[in-house]
């Protein structure tokens, strides 16, 4: 075939170099302007440039920013995000647009003062814009306009309610987005601008844009400084947040919780219970079942987080008579225990002068001790003493022989009756299961940031806590009957039992009741099976003919494997961008094209339904230029100075990719699931190992079900250790048969 030489005059098109963007640039009252620029130039040439095109002086007055929704300035900082195809828009610098924008929210014309407000509140999620107009001490002028704003304006407010209501609105908003930097310190603020703003929470219950800034800065004051933590709390009760929890609005009753919560976690431990007892005599927890979790409207994640916030600051209140021993010399004390056995035995404390000697007595005490359980029969003060549970235990076993008597006395009754050996102890029971309880709660831990397990059954009660344990010590001892169980088996009966309420609990049971009866399907024997099942599915056999099998078959598993990262990829996920404020979520999705060349993402205004397909997310990034996938403490995000470098949960769901010289990509996972899937997935994409613990599992898994249908036909026969001995040759062949 003939060879067709290029003429020397031609050139052979070819791809634009790495550094070189094509974008295009706006200009009001110009047709956009298509240009390369090259990322090694410095902006202000590239600027000067695109000034000269359209004839423009003073090219240092210029900026570009992207004319997506976002109008983010572009800096040497981000210029690297510029992708091609972006369009971008010539407009005023940061500084400059600051210093008008600080005049003109200073106008006298409320109109122009308004329209000045509401760009400010735009641009002031910027963080460029941002640090031009703090530097202008922007920042004191919105909260003395604040400070002022109702005195000065109160004709206005009479007159034009909605102007004011806006210009409010816009106000907090833009100071919201501009702390929301954390370029200022929360501490610098006036008890005349906090009285403000919790003003605001009473007078504009029904502007729902004021009221819920106003609830957001509350929180943040709370939550980032002592001093103002002080003075938040004297300006704000209970009493005035509870009428938003009534409503039908769950952001506001979201901001609401949050602030609520916050004011619980920042308390000092001497005011925590003082603020307990406040939040249940004004009977927050049921208002918060009606109102929030049986309300009509689902409950969304933040919601979900801020009840599990909580949960868990409730809990926590228990954590103070969790790590107090029992002082065995306190009288008090000990007359709970002599209380608990005059309950059981329904015997009458005998008065000192009574006939009989205290020998006898004491005689008949250590017996009584020895049916109740206690280890220690002479004096049970003693058992008390182990931190934890402490002194919580003998809380819980006051309680349920005072609150549900005749079960109480019906357990200790069966176990003082039974032969020793398969007695169960009350004593001993209760106190390891309040310290077992306290473990599946977690009490005395912080709240995670990124948790939304609550479970709303602990909403039903105003002693939630003392009632899940008065159902968990009678589902011990009936598990206790079912396993025919002695002294020796205690710890065999505690694993059981925590399984059977950790399997009740995963689903999520709506009250009390319905946890109970759950319990009742997962008797001891159901257990086993379960167990028995999972052993079968988990089996490891350790033999030499089996490993070799694993051997062959582990790389089409890890193939397989592969492939289905590589599929969930090509599906994409939703993306959180976490802040320092949390409920200002926005979303982004990502997603790996399907021949596996290009990773597809972009910015959403809300959580996606379904899919979101390849050509609305308008960002591209070729797998070829990715250089390194990096997790954890070693993603550039979790660098960054702020709250989320030092939350565990977030750093272990963080990951970046790097790519070119300084481009980074960087995600936080929805989950620990989702954090393998993308980590495993683009380490194969790499031609990396798979080394996620999600990995590990569905390779065992995986394993385990491939080798077990293979030995199907060999079921009952017994595999040797070594192969079988190969024969001698036979003397001859003539038992060969010829086909020929």
């Amino acid at each position: 075939c003939p060879v067709v030489l290029a003429p020397k005059n031609s050139s052979v098109a070819m791809p634009p170099p790495a550094d070189i963007v094509k974008v295009a640039i706006e200009w009001p009252g110009a047709f956009p302007k298509l240009m390369e620029i090259d990322q090694k130039k410095p902006l202000s040439s590239i600027i000067k440039e695109v000034c000269d095109g359209w004839s423009l002086a003073n090219h240092d007055q210029f900026a570009l920013q992207h004319a997506d929704s976002s109008n983010f300035y572009i800096t040497e900082k981000n210029r690297n995000e510029i992708k091609n195809g972006a369009i971008l828009r010539l407009t005023t610098s940061p500084a400059q647009n600051a210093q008008q924008l600080h005049e003109r929210i200073q106008s006298s014309s409320m109109d122009a003062k308004l329209e000045a407000l509401k760009d400010l509140a735009n641009y002031s999620r910027d963080v460029t814009f941002a640090q031009e107009f703090i530097n202008l001490d922007g920042i004191s002028l919105l909260t003395q306009m604040v400070e002022s704003g109702t005195e000065r304006y109160q004709k206005l407010q009479k007159i034009m309610k909605p102007c004011f209501g806006d210009m409010l609105s816009f106000t907090l908003t833009a100071f919201v987005e501009l702390m929301d930097h954390g370029i200022v310190s929360w501490d610098t603020f006036s008890v005349a601008f906090i009285k403000k703003i919790a003003s605001y929470v009473n007078k504009f219950a029904s502007d729902i844009s004021i009221l819920q800034r106003s609830l957001a800065i509350l929180e943040s004051m709370v939550l980032n400084s002592h001093d103002l933590y002080q003075k938040v709390a004297q300006e704000i009760t209970i009493g005035q947040l509870i009428p938003h929890l009534q409503g039908t609005d769950q952001e506001i009753q979201t901001y609401t919780i949050a602030v609520i919560n916050a004011l619980f976690l920042k308390a000092p431990d001497d005011k925590r219970q003082e603020m307990a007892n406040i939040l249940a005599q004004k009977q927050l927890r049921s208002i918060i079942l009606t109102h929030v979790i049986r309300a009509q409207t689902a409950i969304n994640n933040e919601m979900a987080h801020q009840l599990y916030v909580l949960q868990v600051l409730t809990f926590n209140l228990l954590e103070d008579r969790m790590m107090t021993k029992m002082d065995p010399q306190d009288q008090a004390q000990r007359d709970i225990i002599f209380e608990l056995r005059r309950i059981a035995f329904d015997a009458e404390s005998e008065p000192n002068n009574s006939s009989g000697s205290m020998e006898k007595r004491k005689s008949m005490y250590t017996r009584d001790y020895k049916k109740l359980g206690f280890i220690n029969h002479v004096n049970p003060a003693m058992d008390f003493t182990q931190t934890p549970p402490g002194m919580l235990a003998l809380d819980n076993m006051l309680y349920f022989a005072k609150h549900h008597q005749d079960a109480y006395i019906r357990i200790v009754l069966e176990n003082s009756s039974r032969e020793d050996k398969h007695e169960c102890p009350f004593g001993r029971s209760s106190i390891e299961l309040t310290k077992m309880l306290c473990e599946i709660l977690k009490v005395g831990e912080l709240p995670s940031e990124t948790c939304n397990d609550f479970h709303p059954m602990f909403f039903t009660h105003d002693r939630s806590f003392e009632e899940f344990f008065c159902i968990c010590i009678q589902l011990l001892n009936k598990t206790w009957k079912e396993m025919r169980a002695t002294s020796e088996d205690f710890n065999k009966v505690m694993q059981v039992v925590k399984e059977q309420i950790m399997r009740a609990l995963t689903t999520k049971p709506s009250s009390l009741d319905q946890f109970k009866s759950k319990l009742q399907n997962l008797s001891y024997t159901e257990i086993l099976k379960i167990r028995q099942s999972e052993r079968m599915n988990q089996e490891d056999f350790q033999s030499r003919p089996i490993l070799e099998l694993k051997e062959k078959i582990q790389p089409e598993i890890l193939e397989l494997i592969k492939q289905q990262r590589l599929n969930r990829l090509v599906e994409g996920t939703c993306f959180r961008k976490l802040n320092s404020r949390r409920r200002q979520d926005k979303f982004w999705y990502c997603r790996l094209s399907p021949n596996h060349k290009v990773l597809h993402y972009g910015d959403l205004e809300e959580s996606p339904q379904g899919e979101v397909p390849h050509d609305s997310l308008q960002d591209k990034l070729p797998v070829a230029d990715i250089k390194a996938v990096v997790t954890g403490k070693d993603c550039p995000h979790m660098k960054e100075k702020g709250a989320l470098k030092q939350n565990k949960e977030v750093l272990e769901l963080a990951f970046s990719i790097l790519y070119d010289s300084s481009g980074q990509l960087n995600f936080i996972a929805p989950d620990k699931h989702e954090y393998c899937v993308w980590t495993d997935g683009l380490n194969a994409l790499l031609g990396k190992d798979m080394l996620s613990d999600l990995t590990r599992n569905d390779l065992d898994t995986l394993l385990s079900m491939e080798i077990k249908l293979r030995l199907l036909d060999l079921e009952n026969i017994q595999i040797p250790d070594a192969p079988p001995p190969i024969p001698k040759e036979p003397s001859n062949y003539d038992f060969v048969y010829d086909c020929n």
